[in-house]
């Protein structure tokens, strides 16, 4: 464990001097992304502005949804979108054998030898629009709900990372298993609104089979006491064992994953 520990930084480092070597690039690449999401706020923005409101929240209180649910995805997509994405390919060309016996964890070794820089535009976008609708939504801020929003993004980051690598490990078995990311983003896209506006269904869905509402909607509104459907009083706490609960599942997956490892020739 000890000599996992110490392997990451140095993990860490050999990657980020690679994405260093081209830093126009790269920065481009987060303004870019900045650039594509602000423009897609400013949309969402105008139709409040337009219609006041959307399933009882303002714009401020959309902006607070949106930067949580964009600092949760981000954060949590850095350790495990690229690197899991890559499963299916390491898996079909036989290259994950030489990973599965390298003398490392080798999740920890995926992880963290594509930890990806190239979220920084998302993360400072969201912080930016964070602070912003902080201070403009109807929330008494105090030591305590300061401390609910940064666990609630840790485990809404927990969420994200946890699925992936479930998407990723389950190319281990069906070799093939980019195409769930697709099930992902249709749901994450979901996400990015306030759950009481869709039918009972979706709602289920977003907080069980699929819980990205524990990404956005749900902790945003336990803040101000906005009524959550299904989870009622229990939202504030489900939002906080949400993701330790995902990352317990995703573990077993995972290992389960790796035990029936047969080849991409099955």
């Amino acid at each position: 464990m000890a000599r996992t520990l110490n392997l990451i930084p140095h993990l860490v480092r050999i990657y980020v001097r690679t994405r260093l070597e081209y830093p126009g690039a790269m920065v481009l690449g987060w303004i870019s992304q900045a650039v594509s999401y602000g423009a897609m706020y400013t949309a969402i923005g105008l139709i409040l502005a337009r219609f006041g409101a959307l399933g009882g929240w303002t714009w401020p209180d959309m902006a607070l949804l949106l930067a949580f649910h964009l600092l949760a995805y981000a954060s949590g997509a850095s350790f495990s979108f690229t690197q899991f994405r890559e499963m299916e390919e390491l898996v079909r060309q036989g290259r994950i054998d030489s990973i599965l016996v390298k003398p490392v964890n080798p999740w920890t070794y995926l992880v963290f030898s594509g930890l990806n820089i190239g979220y920084a535009g998302h993360i400072i976008l969201a912080l930016g629009l964070m602070v912003w609708a902080a201070s403009q939504v109807d929330i008494v801020w105090s030591l305590p709900s300061l401390l609910y929003l940064v666990a609630t993004l840790v485990s809404g980051a927990l969420v994200v990372c946890a699925l992936m690598t479930m998407i990723g490990a389950t190319a281990l078995v069906w070799v093939r298993s980019r195409h769930l990311y697709q099930i992902f983003f249709g749901f994450w896209e979901l996400a990015r609104y306030p759950i009481t506006i869709f039918p009972l269904p979706i709602q289920l869905t977003l907080v069980s089979i699929v819980p990205l509402g524990f990404i956005s909607s749900v902790p945003v509104a336990v803040l101000p006491g906005k009524p959550v459907p299904l989870l009622g009083d229990w939202a504030g706490p489900a939002c906080l064992i949400a993701g330790p609960l995902m990352v317990l599942l995703a573990m077993g997956h995972w290992r389960w994953c790796l035990r029936n490892y047969q080849g991409a020739g099955g």
